[in-house]
């Protein structure tokens, strides 16, 4: 399921850290605060500062919940 462009904009606008899941290793996630999107990427500020932009294939979650797993693996 993606992420509706209201949940992104409240996301955005509280600051509140998320974490990207890519796959099902957790090292793998990326954790970081929203900074903008558009229909097929989404970019994140990471914690060191630097900012990634990443697919919005990948599940998007509260860093605070517990992690949940893909929803389907993106092979490229």
């Amino acid at each position: 399921m993606m992420i509706t462009e209201q949940q992104m904009d409240e996301f955005r606008l509280s600051g509140e850290s998320v974490r990207i899941v890519r796959d099902g290793i957790p090292a793998n996630d990326v954790y970081g605060i929203v900074v903008a999107w558009d229909e097929e990427s989404i970019v994140i500020r990471r914690i060191n500062k630097r900012v990634v932009k990443l697919s919005r294939t990948y599940k998007l979650e509260r860093a605070t919940d517990e992690r949940g797993e893909p929803d389907a693996l993106n092979v490229t």
